[in-house]
């Protein structure tokens, strides 16, 4: 058995690199991208008024003039203009191209527009209310750097320099297993002796915020059935998420087909609660990563949390957000384990608190809706007191 951290390390030392790949731009978002992208011309593109209002030249304020002509009405869409004389102005739009032989705008606001004439009310400043052409971005200046999450405002930018396709960092192909012959479908009514199936959809949840689709895959407590459809399994995916089978009963055969597969063990057992049996290898062949995760509702969610999505965040060339959080009461770990326990978090006067959550260990399921992250308190340490700093991995 290895130490919490001795066994994150050694997940972390396994990331993979799954290529590049090209997609259509609203399928992008929430990938991750594999390409800087550039300003493929001036942004804005022209000098381009910020307020409605009139277009003027300066020069004919510092010369005493308050009062213009009106020489026509421009909208955003339409081509530049040429003012004629400093003593006119153009009426403008937000968003129009700010007309030759004009460099200010002056809001209505402090207009009074009669007769075809604007006469301003208050002296305005050189050059305001004009968004000067290439002030945000010069042609070719990189606007996204690579290994970047793809949210709405990125969507925008990549759409504004005409990226109809993006290149994307591709998603791992991925299996979710459970095992046991207690388990039956969520539509089924399940026998006293028997439960419905809810951890592998559990994960199919949490993959799916990843943009991954898992395939779905239940096995009996059959050696034979398992060891052959895991042989498939590891052929196909590029990563296999397993509920169960991995502690020391006598029909947890997890880790005697993995060896017999040629999937070698990284780790087996963690000095942790929960998820004490957590099984860690590698099939070198199929360049497969194997997590095989107790089969108690609370672990697995636990480690996919802990483990996997760390993990995951490291193969896309992320960072994983790494958080604390102030206790607002005092709890001690007197255990030679490393502990996760669950809790509930709130803001507070700009902190980030945690609340305990009270649970019925790591078959306690329902727990799970009342916590959005589990603390994580070191093995054998002194009590942590009510306003400690801990490290908290969200869910």
């Amino acid at each position: 058995m290895i130490s919490f951290d001795e066994a994150f390390e050694k997940v972390m030392q396994h990331t993979q690199n799954w290529g590049v790949h090209t997609v259509d731009l609203l399928e992008s978002t929430g990938r991750v991208l594999a390409e800087p992208v550039l300003a493929d011309r001036d942004f804005p593109p022209f000098d381009r008024s910020t307020k409605d209002g009139i277009a003027i030249h300066f020069s004919a304020i510092e010369k005493g003039r308050s009062t213009f002509q009106v020489e026509g009405v421009l909208s955003a869409g339409m081509p530049q203009q040429s003012l004629s004389s400093a003593d006119h102005c153009f009426e403008i739009m937000t968003g129009a191209v700010v007309p030759q032989n004009t460099d200010t705008v002056i809001m209505y606001e402090q207009i009074i527009l009669e007769n075809g004439n604007a006469t301003i009310q208050s002296i305005p400043k050189n050059g305001q209310n004009v968004h000067k052409k290439g002030s945000d971005a010069i042609t070719g200046k990189v606007l996204l750097q690579p290994d970047c999450r793809i949210t709405g405002a990125e969507i925008g930018i990549l759409a504004t320099v005409g990226k109809s396709s993006v290149s994307v960092k591709k998603l791992p192909k991925v299996c979710v297993i459970s095992t046991g012959n207690e388990l039956v479908d969520v539509s089924e009514i399940p026998l006293p002796h028997q439960i419905r199936k809810s951890n592998t959809l559990s994960l199919y949840a949490a993959l799916s915020k990843e943009n991954i689709i898992p395939e779905l895959l239940h096995l009996t407590d059959d050696k034979k059935v398992i060891q052959e459809n895991i042989a498939r399994v590891l052929q196909e995916n590029d990563v296999i998420l397993l509920s169960g089978g991995v502690s020391k009963g006598k029909f947890d055969f997890i880790p005697e087909v993995m060896e017999s597969l040629g999937v070698e063990k990284v780790f087996h057992r963690v000095a942790q609660r929960p998820g004490k049996p957590f099984w860690f290898g590698t099939q070198k062949e199929c360049n497969t990563v194997v997590f095989s995760f107790p089969g108690n509702p609370v672990s697995t969610f636990a480690n996919y949390h802990i483990y996997f999505a760390p993990w995951f965040y490291g193969c896309m060339g992320l960072s994983y957000p790494k958080k604390e959080v102030v206790l607002d009461q005092p709890i001690r770990n007197d255990l030679p384990l490393t502990r996760f326990v669950q809790v509930k978090t709130y803001a507070e006067k700009g902190r980030l608190f945690a609340s305990l959550i009270k649970d019925g260990g790591s078959g306690d399921l329902a727990s799970l809706s009342k916590s959005d992250g589990f603390i994580c308190l070191k093995p054998r340490e002194h009590t942590y007191e009510k306003g400690e700093l801990v490290p908290v991995y969200d869910t």
